[in-house]
């Protein structure tokens, strides 16, 4: 059989494989896998360099499917290389199974879960970055895309990062099939169009029919050939390719075929071909990352220092005792303080510009690499870059996020800029932590905290400075919390983190002179959250008085009636945040406003104390 023929005669494989899996199901999208059976035909078959017995060699080419609904075709082409057989095929979709309805790396060599449009190739910018300037190992990244998510604004700003960092290592192939789900797409089979786009951006765009397997071949060795730039192969294709009950037909998208056993037989029946993937012995190591004692940087007490400061300080020495930690930052690094880490290891910084979902993405394809990524943008820039955070928790990523100028407390550049529900957005992200720390020392142990931590860390810093109150020896630890005032008879307790810490503090000093005893509890670990504490509060004081830079809802006030909704006899719990619509003004003016300063947290909890039932809850305190 000839190479063109072998080639063929695969594809034809991969489409009926598509539709045994999705019929076995009973959903999928096979005809989105048919489209582009022919594409993954060719670059399977002596293209995609992959050790399939050992998928985390750092040498492999990578592959990602950014148009993860065609997952039957990914898991068809795992078939024919070798990594799963035709018993886990049929397994596709159903309960516990690797072969989920969109891919994750729960099946390897998956590297990151897609299926949200518009991100895969994004990731793969990632991915393609780690190569070039962390691994140094010149492995390929290759992106299926489908045409509808070109839609997508994250996929041009991938465009535009790929071209800036000049990743000739990166192939983005557009599966051009013309049909999205309901409707034709914008350009439908406009290849030009789109290929002016992609040039316009600085890459190499190639357009080919998509079905014709040796002009395939020839983009596929043009794009390796290209030098100084990524390139796109452009692929005009038919949605249901070979099945005309389906081929190129509107209202098929995400449905099994009606008579699979009359498609398979149309495509010639069910083959048993098997594929030798090219390995990548020939290709050297990748540089190993040293590491070395050192730790946080360390405030004296009474010292005025920024969060964001500290966060800076604090990732500039991790990244000198670990060679494995890399900083991403979204074009704000003198505002974030990353631009200390800049400063001293500019081969692991990485520029990303106003490009929130870009940055993400590529944070997640250099930890999908082993790297230790630490992202920082605004906090409130964050929530542009919202469904690559929640997918990167699908991907089961270990991210490390800095959002800076969280609050009100920022000032006089007003709502636009402030972080009021980042707090909320982080705790919904599973396997998420949540930290707001009231201090640099604070900041920067837990800055080498998340270092070591598993998933999603989301670190809160604030813009203004605020005074050392953590002595540097002191254990912080994400899930912990600090008492900052006590006394042997506590009244009421006041929970903060973050700048209203400061202001908690001042209103114990009000209420002591009214004689009332005030607990003060910094909970720079707002999720997870310091139960014992908080338990230990409602046990020994009256009520709690909660106050927060942030949104009341999804906050740290509700964090701490989560924590103690199963206690048998909650005490009273006061919520105080930032629940109008702030403007400009000053931090002092805008805390006070918002109800969250000294004074605001003094009358709350005077209210609180003043309606208290004779005998606290939890029955008589120790004098």
């Amino acid at each position: 059989m000839s190479r063109t023929s072998f080639r063929q005669e695969l594809a034809q494989q991969l489409r009926i494989d598509s539709i045994r899996a999705s019929a076995a199901a009973g959903s999928g999208h096979p005809t989105s896998s048919m489209s582009a059976a022919d594409l993954m035909a060719v670059l399977i078959d002596g293209h995609l360099a992959w050790d399939i017995d050992d998928p985390d060699d750092p040498r492999n080419d990578h592959l990602v499917f950014s148009k993860g609904h065609a997952s039957p075709l990914y898991y068809a082409l795992l078939k024919a290389a070798g990594g799963i057989d035709d018993d886990e095929l049929l397994t596709f979709r159903r309960f516990g199974s690797r072969l989920e309805g969109h891919p994750t790396p729960r099946i390897p060599p998956t590297d990151v879960a897609t299926g949200s449009l518009g991100q895969g190739l994004a990731v793969a910018v990632g991915l393609a970055l780690a190569g070039k300037r962390l691994d140094r190992v010149p492995y390929r990244v290759w992106a299926l895309c489908g045409d509808s998510e070109m839609a997508e604004g994250s996929i041009w700003e991938a465009f535009q990062h790929a071209a800036w960092s000049e990743l000739d290592n990166l192939v983005a192939i557009v599966d051009v099939n013309r049909l999205g789900q309901t409707r034709e797409t914008m350009l439908g089979w406009d290849l030009d169009g789109y290929a002016a786009r992609a040039r316009a951006f600085g890459w190499h765009a190639i357009t080919v029919d998509g079905h014709d397997v040796d002009a395939v071949e020839g983009a596929f060795a043009e794009a390796e050939a290209t030098v100084g730039r990524p390139t796109v192969v452009l692929a005009r294709t038919l949605k249901g390719r070979g099945v005309a009950a389906v081929e190129d037909q509107p209202g098929k998208h995400g449905k099994p075929l009606e008579d699979p056993d009359a498609a398979i037989a149309e495509l010639g029946g069910p083959r048993s071909l098997s594929v030798q993937l090219r390995t990548p012995l020939d290709r050297p190591q990748p540089r190993p990352a040293p590491h070395q004692d050192g730790g946080p940087p360390r405030w004296d007490l009474g010292e005025q220092v920024a969060t964001r400061q500290a966060y800076g300080k604090a990732l500039a020495a991790l990244g000198a005792a670990r060679g494995d930690v890399v900083a991403l930052d979204g074009e704000v690094s003198n505002s974030t303080s990353s631009e200390l880490f800049a400063h001293e290891h500019p081969e692991r910084y990485f520029e990303m510009f106003i490009a929130e979902q870009q940055m993400i993405a590529a944070a997640v394809g250099f930890q999908a690499r082993g790297w230790v990524a630490f992202a920082s943008t605004f906090g409130a820039f964050l929530s542009r870059a919202y469904d690559f955070i929640r997918m990167a928790a699908v991907s089961r990523a270990d991210l490390r996020l800095c959002g800076s100028h969280a609050g009100v407390s920022i000032g006089e550049d007003g709502p636009s800029q402030m972080a009021l529900e980042d707090m909320a957005a982080l705790r919904a992200v599973h396997g998420s932590a949540v930290l707001h720390p009231s201090d640099a020392n604070q900041a920067a142990r837990l800055v080498f905290e998340m270092a070591d931590r598993s998933g999603i860390s989301y670190l809160r810093t604030l813009r203004g400075k605020t005074p050392v109150r953590t002595p540097p020896e002191e254990d912080v630890l994400i899930g912990g919390s600090r008492v900052v005032r006590t006394s042997v008879r506590d009244d009421v307790t006041l929970v903060a983190c973050g700048i209203t810490v400061e202001e908690a503090d001042t209103a114990a000093e009000m209420l002591d002179a009214d004689g009332i005893q005030a607990r003060v509890l910094d909970c720079y670990s707002v999720k997870p959250i310091d139960v014992d504490a908080l338990a230990a509060a409602a046990e020994q004081t009256a009520g709690l008085v909660t106050v927060e830079d942030h949104r009341p809802e999804g906050g740290l006030g509700e964090a701490v009636l989560s924590a103690l909704a199963d206690r048998p006899r909650r005490p009273p719990v006061r919520i105080l945040a930032v629940a109008d619509m702030p403007i400009s003004g000053s931090p002092a003016e805008l805390l006070h406003a918002a109800g969250i300063d000294a004074e605001a947290i003094a009358s709350a909890a005077r209210d609180l104390v003043r309606s208290r039932v004779p005998e606290p809850v939890g029955g008589p305190r120790e004098p």
